[in-house]
């Protein structure tokens, strides 16, 4: 089964399809809110192994005049994912879109091994993209599955970056969810993460535990909250 135009824009709560990586970006930040649309997003629909938003993005929000933007069709998605092969380490995916190769990887990751074997912990994925239209509908995929990742919304050639993304499952429970933590526009997220340049101001947003955002020389404060 496939999700249409609108089946999404329903759940999104939306009239017209233009709203959505706005609307959605919002409901990412809001913990509640957004783990109430992932489960009724599986309520109809729960194949996770491909992108539900290849064909909605391409035809509602691609700009193929100024960015050419074609995403990469879950064929080659999944040939690129076998050829890459099952050797641990960071899979990283540049000029991501909205995470078709990195849910084919995801899925190749977790076929090495059985339910009662796999942990998220086990893989890490880096995604870059540019566009803001592509981001929001990312990190939805990347959260929806559990996974862990870093999400660098901006340039990948000239390092020119607007926000750092840390996704965690923080429970290291394929069943659950991952959390949304906005990375400091510090030197060490910049020395980590190869950025040479912020081009928004931050925005403070932490989920994680303590214990996970220390690894990262990330802290909580009362104060951070989503600036929207």
């Amino acid at each position: 089964m496939s999700l249409t135009t609108d089946q999404i824009n329903k759940l999104l709560g939306i009239k017209e399809s233009y709203q959505a990586s706005a609307k959605l970006l919002k409901i990412l930040f809001d913990k509640k809110k957004r783990e109430e649309l992932f489960r009724a997003f599986l309520e109809l629909e729960t194949d996770m192994t491909s992108d539900w938003f290849h064909v909605y993005f391409e035809e509602e929000h691609a700009n193929k005049l100024k960015y050419a933007q074609d995403f990469t069709p879950d064929s080659i998605s999944k040939l690129l994912a076998a050829l890459t092969g099952n050797d641990t380490g960071i899979r990283l995916d540049v000029a991501s879109g909205t995470g078709s190769l990195t849910i084919q990887r995801w899925h190749a990751d977790r076929c090495t091994m059985t339910p009662f074997e796999y942990q998220p912990s086990m893989f890490y994925y880096q995604c870059e993209e540019l566009s803001d239209r592509a981001l929001p509908f990312l990190l939805f995929n990347l959260m929806i599955r559990g996974m862990n990742a870093t999400v660098i919304h901006g340039d990948s050639l000239s390092r020119e970056v607007k926000q750092a993304y840390f996704i965690q499952n923080d429970n290291d429970d394929f069943m659950n969810f991952s959390s949304l933590n906005v990375m400091p526009h510090s030197k060490q997220t910049e020395e980590y993460l190869d950025i040479r340049k912020w081009l928004d101001e931050p925005i403070n947003h932490i989920e994680s535990p303590l214990s996970v955002l220390s690894r990262l020389g990330l802290k909580r404060e009362p104060e951070q909250i989503a600036l929207f």
